[in-house]
């Protein structure tokens, strides 16, 4: 095998290396935002207090506590934010089609340049027959 193959594989195998470390990034981003909507959270109705407010988590929550809390005098409803949430989903998007492409790249170029090389062998071995 050529130098230059090598050196074509080398660079797609950190091509799709990218590529997964993007992938895994937009994992813990998709965590990120699992966690702050599936959680059940706690407030501190004045620094330091000893009995936090306890609340559900803000997409499972039958009281409306999470969304209409402020009308009702609840501590909860400022202290995690749909915005948040949102914005982590919207960061996580292009990242993982930045990964997504980035890993297919790389794969597919190894796999071609494997395919390459075979062809050639295969031509190669034709030729030592047909002598």
């Amino acid at each position: 095998m050529r130098s230059r193959d090598l050196d074509f594989r080398d660079r797609a195998r950190r091509t799709s290396q990218w590529g997964l470390a993007l992938l895994g990034v937009a994992t813990l981003l998709w965590a990120w935002c699992a966690v702050l909507l599936l959680t059940p959270y706690e407030v501190d109705r004045k620094p330091d207090d000893k009995y936090p407010a306890e609340c559900e988590a803000r997409l499972l929550t039958d009281r409306s506590t999470a969304n209409q809390g402020t009308a009702r005098g609840s501590w909860c409803q400022g202290e995690r934010d749909w915005p948040e949430a949102l914005a982590i989903l919207g960061l996580s998007l292009p990242v993982s089609i930045a990964g997504v492409a980035l890993f297919t790249t790389g794969t597919v170029s190894r796999r071609m340049s494997a395919h390459s090389q075979a062809m050639r062998e295969l031509d190669r071995l034709a030729e030592t027959a047909d002598a």
